[in-house]
């Protein structure tokens, strides 16, 4: 376990102002307060925060960093509380231990939603102070050095979330060497078989090529000092993880792999890295499509180099990264090594460290995603899309750079640009020609965006779309259009009670009941009442507190001598007789029927008047009406005595509506549920139900449950529904 002293040391090296006292006091304080606390390997669990504080002096962090480091579980793990950390450290390394603290207050977990919700916290504490995020990096690679002591269920969920979440993490802010030991620790313990393997043939390799390898290191060293450039030649070795993720994606054998080998060239300005590309594409010819220049446009995580490929000795592929010192500095450190963030405190120190760091930046532009309300499930699934992949580099007509991931559409260089221009968007010129708004874009291209005010981008982008920021924004956007359709049917409900009570409907009369329906605002009763959850004659009510609403009594049973059948009344619609009875007189007594007996309609698709009918009896239950032609009668082919002749008996002074069903084939976008419903109602149908199923990402299948009056009413229906250019198939279903 380290010393105090060794602590102290270890900041020294690379900060002769260190201030000792603090570090001393942290020192002590973290002790006495984990006293005997052990960790699973049995050691003092004291050690632990020591190991997290070292992995950062090897950063060289600042010492509030380093003291938050040694007290990061002490808020969690002990009796230690906030209000004493800002007493004894001050209040900016009580945040940072705080910080750490809302993190751990649940352990990350398989479950999606916690997870999602565990990582949010994460990000919201590092939009407050970047340095959260270093602590809980060199957290979790300690954590992870030390995960043989841990069960091996345990061993293979946390190694699984290292590699979703926090090693692609330390990428994205730069961070690679930290990166690939995350990656090989959690690769070496979900894997360890194809850990072992690729091991063992990266040493044979290494054990063969090492000639070859200090050949070309003496050769390129002797080829810059000739041209009086400065440079320090080392040549390196993929990491297993690394090379089994490229065997993976390719789906190639490890003898397939031509660049396990590469060279890492360090000069002195950047002038000197256009001279040593050219020094190296002079002595070997370079290989064509391989070339990249990130120091003009660099990686969003910071990262600036040359990379290109040439054909080295013996016809073999070689792959070289030139870069200056501090770039090199920053491709291993990352965020960390910025100097900026150290002092920064405050808004003004992120505003300073978004503008020089493209990696701080791009996690603001992740923590927007939390302001639009998204899921934890969703914001985890965003996230990680933008961790995991490549990236392009694109432009505006006017010459503004856009990076995005590979594979992204102009929908998604659109959002990247503003939300707004992604919603409105309808088309896209690449490189001045038309083309598809979901074609992959590839690095160069320029991209102009074609808009339509009022335009609402279709579900089906969602699924297309590359990045996180597109999605949410579709999935906002859908929600917010299906909103409208529910609130603007809603009114119409509403706008009908008010009528048939009898009562005055005005929006600032709905104002003034929100409280009493419980909603924030006008759209969200309106809405609420388009989907079912508010009877719009609760609205009334909520309006006019003193209204008393008349409900329909049900039909009292029939009185003796009545016409009727089975003691149905004879104005009940229907008029039952039983086959070889004459007239309509006389009712046939049937044992176990009471004078009650319930009449409904087939529960697949129900009957209208117009339909040629048949009744179905089913003693202690009552009479199901179905259409003749129903194929659901094939059931009781053996059960004569159960079937009654039918007829209708409609009252025409009482106007009543009947079941029934139709299946549409509609065009899946926004505005498509709306307009159907509307369509429906101006025929004056209801629809009582609506079930959808998914055909393609194009098309739904709807079910609608009507109330129609009668087959000509339905027919009508049917006719008008057709005639839209959103339906493409609509028939009629009898069950």
């Amino acid at each position: 376990m380290m010393r105090q002293y060794e602590l102290v040391e270890r900041v020294r090296k690379y900060n002769p102002n260190v201030d000792e006292d603090l570090l001393n006091r942290a020192y002590v304080y973290a002790m006495k307060a984990h006293g005997q606390q052990t960790r699973a390997s049995g050691d003092p669990y004291f050690s632990h925060p020591l190991e997290v504080a070292a992995i950062l002096t090897d950063l060289k962090l600042d010492d509030s960093t380093i003291v938050a480091a040694v007290l990061h579980d002490t808020i969690e793990d002990t009796e230690t509380t906030r209000e004493e950390i800002d007493r004894l450290f001050g209040a900016q390394i009580g945040k940072l231990v705080d910080g750490l603290t809302k993190i751990e207050k649940l352990d990350l977990v398989s479950k999606q939603a916690r997870q999602g919700e565990n990582f949010r916290k994460l990000l919201l504490a590092v939009a407050d102070d970047v340095r959260v995020l270093l602590v809980k990096l060199a957290d979790r690679l300690h954590n992870m050095r030390t995960l043989h002591f841990v069960p091996l269920d345990k061993r293979a969920r946390i190694s699984q979330e290292t590699l979703d979440i926090y090693a692609p993490l330390a990428g994205r802010m730069g961070m690679q060497r930290l990166r690939e030991e995350l990656e090989a620790l959690a690769f070496r313990h979900l894997m360890p078989e194809a850990h072992q393997t690729i091991e063992q043939r990266l040493h044979e390799l290494r054990s063969k090529n090492g000639r070859i390898i200090k050949k070309i290191e003496d050769e390129l060293t002797r080829e810059f000092q000739d041209r009086g450039i400065e440079a320090a030649v080392t040549g390196r070795q993929k990491t297993a993880f690394s090379v089994w993720r490229k065997m993976e994606r390719k789906s190639v054998s490890f003898e397939q792999l031509s660049d396990i080998f590469g060279f890492r060239i360090i000069v002195g300005s950047m002038e000197d890295c256009y001279r040593a590309l050219g020094v190296v594409h002079t002595k070997w010819p370079s290989v064509p499509g391989r070339f990249k220049d990130y120091i003009s446009t660099p990686k969003q995580n910071d990262y600036r180099s040359l990379h290109t490929t040439v054909i080295g000795p013996g016809h073999q592929r070689v792959e070289l990264q030139i870069r200056t010192a501090e770039m090199h500095e920053i491709a291993r450190f990352g965020i960390a090594a910025h100097a900026l963030y150290k002092d920064a405190v405050g808004d003004e120190g992120r505003e300073d460290l978004a503008r020089e760091s493209r990696a701080f930046r791009w996690l603001q532009e992740t923590l927007d995603l939390l302001a639009h309300g998204d899921s934890p499930e969703e914001f985890l699934e965003h996230t990680r899309l933008e961790l995991f992949q490549d990236q392009v580099f694109c432009f505006t007509p006017k010459g503004g750079l856009i990076a995005l991931p590979r594979g992204a559409t102009p929908i998604d260089f659109a959002y990247a640009v503003h939300t707004k221009l992604g919603d409105s968007a309808v088309g896209a010129k690449i490189n001045g020609r038309v083309a598809p708004v979901l074609s992959h874009l590839q690095n160069g291209d320029e991209v102009e965006i074609i808009r339509a005010e009022g335009h609402v981008p279709p579900a089906a982008w969602e699924s297309a779309v590359a990045t996180g920021k597109a999605r949410a924004a579709i999935r906002r956007a859908t929600r917010e259009a299906v909103r409208q359709q529910y609130a603007g049917l809603g009114r119409q409900i509403v706008e009908r009670a008010f009528e048939r009570a009898g009562r005055a409907f005005s929006d600032d009369r709905l104002k003034a009941a929100l409280m009493r329906l419980a909603r924030p605002s006008i759209e969200d009763v309106l809405a609420a009442v388009g989907r079912g959850e508010i009877y719009s004659g609760d609205v009334v009510k909520a309006v006019y507190p003193d209204f008393t609403e008349e409900r329909k009594t049900p039909q009292a049973p029939m009185a003796p001598g009545e016409p009727g059948w089975f003691g149905v009344k004879a104005n009940a619609n229907v008029v039952f007789k039983a086959p070889g009875a004459e007239g309509e007189a006389g009712a046939i007594p049937i044992r176990g029927l009471r004078g009650d007996a319930p009449v409904r309609f087939a529960p697949e698709g129900g009957a209208v008047p117009g339909d040629r009918i048949v009744g179905i009896f089913t003693p202690g239950e009552g009479i199901t009406i179905y259409p003749i032609q129903s194929p659901s009668l094939t059931a009781f082919d053996d059960q004569p005595e159960r079937w009654l002749d039918v007829r209708w008996d409609i009252d025409p002074e009482n106007r009543a509506l009947f079941p029934a069903r139709i299946v549409a084939t509609a065009i899946n976008e926004p505005g498509t549920l709306g307009a159907l419903a509307t369509l429906i109602g101006e025929t004056g149908a209801n629809i009582d139900n609506i079930r959808f199923k998914a055909h393609s990402s194009d098309f739904r299948e709807m079910t609608f449950d009507l109330e129609v009056a009668d087959l000509k009413h339905l027919t009508n229906v049917l006719s008008k529904l057709r005639a839209s250019p959103l339906i493409s198939k609509v028939e009629r279903m009898i069950g």
